[in-house]
């Protein structure tokens, strides 16, 4: 069994809110001291831990430094977190190196502090403060664990460059038609444009994943483009091309390419392996100093479930993608497609 330590907060810690997504809320732990972080619009968001004292603003606490905490949500499709570490610890961490995972590192909770989380995104709501989709939710009372994760932030480093994105889907999915022009990432992503289309809502461009491990430094440069938060594309994509992270997420989905239509049980351990290496986060910290090392990380790596109908969902996407054409690229897009599979493409505008 996976074992957890206690988070133990120093005097006058607080719990800063940074952001939270649809199953976690993420915090920075800081002290009462000098911190840049005073002023912000999240300081109205901190959990005191204890008695603030008068020092203001703040610091990390040095055995907290680049350490950030997530607590899980209350709802229906949340895994545990004692699962969620265990699943991390034998079946993720032994795929790569420490230095390229967010790092896990399961605690136990001070008594009271999750309550005092959610009364200040209960107080954020009212102030306005909470984004409007996250409303409503909140932290789960009767989860004894936190995560305690590394902190890809700039923070105590803001001249750094933080990037992030997707990689999805290196390579093609082993159940697609043979003469298809589209990948599948391309194929998914021209079927959900279509659909916002008809909806009336926005469209979504972005980089075709095959140019990402290619051997040619221009295809890199075409996808990285499309990555939002870095301005220097050409430097970004000189730390991707060829880089030895990305190859071995490539080499993993390879070999876990039991998807699509094709593998074991859709509730395998195997099948769930294989989605989640095709749908975490690339993480990318570059100091302003180009003869600095560059931190590449990979994040959003708890193991899928295709339990509540996941499982058929994955399946019937294929069939759809296969049977209405979207793999094949028959369909009218409003936007050139980027897809690798096509053939020559045009050049990108500048402003991309």
């Amino acid at each position: 069994m996976t074992k957890a330590g206690l988070l133990e907060l120093p005097p006058g810690a607080q719990l800063l809110y940074l952001a939270e997504g649809g199953a976690n809320v993420i915090y920075r732990i800081v002290t009462t001291s000098s911190s840049p972080l005073s002023g912000t619009r999240k300081e109205s968001l901190a959990v005191s831990s204890s008695v603030q004292g008068s020092v203001d603003p703040y610091v990390v606490p040095t055995q907290l430094k680049g350490k950030l905490l997530r607590l899980r949500k209350e709802a229906k499709s949340s895994i545990p977190y004692q699962e969620i570490a265990r699943n991390f610890d034998q079946t993720i961490r032994p795929l790569f190196n420490p230095d390229e995972l967010i790092d896990q590192e399961l605690v136990s909770l001070p008594k009271g502090l999750v309550s005092r989380c959610n009364d200040q995104l209960r107080a954020a709501e009212l102030n306005g403060r909470r984004p409007k989709r996250r409303q409503g939710v909140y932290l789960s009372v009767t989860e004894p664990f936190g995560l305690l994760i590394t902190d890809m932030t700039p923070f105590g480093n803001p001249d750094a460059i933080v990037a992030e994105l997707k990689p999805k889907w290196l390579l093609q999915s082993p159940t697609a038609p043979a003469n298809a022009r589209r990948c599948r990432t391309c194929a998914l992503r021209e079927m959900k444009n279509h659909e916002a289309r008809l909806a009336g809502k926005p469209e979504d461009r972005s980089f075709c994943p095959l140019d990402l491990p290619s051997d040619k430094f221009e295809n890199v440069l075409r996808a990285v483009r499309f990555v939002k938060g870095c301005k220097d594309h050409g430097r970004l994509a000189r730390v991707l091309y060829r880089n030895n992270t990305v190859q071995k997420l490539l080499t993993h989905q390879k070999v876990k390419r039991d998807v699509g239509l094709n593998g074991p049980p859709a509730q395998s351990r195997e099948k769930s392996l294989a989605m989640t290496l095709r749908d975490c986060t690339m993480f990318i910290k570059m100091p302003r100093d180009e003869s600095s090392p560059v931190e590449i990380r990979f994040g959003d790596l708890d193991l899928k479930t295709g339990a509540g109908g996941k499982a058929q969902y994955w399946l019937d996407l294929e069939k759809r993608l296969i049977s209405e054409g979207w793999y094949l690229g028959a369909k009218n897009n409003s936007h050139p497609s980027e897809c690798a599979l096509q053939g020559p493409r045009g050049h990108l505008q500048p402003s991309i």
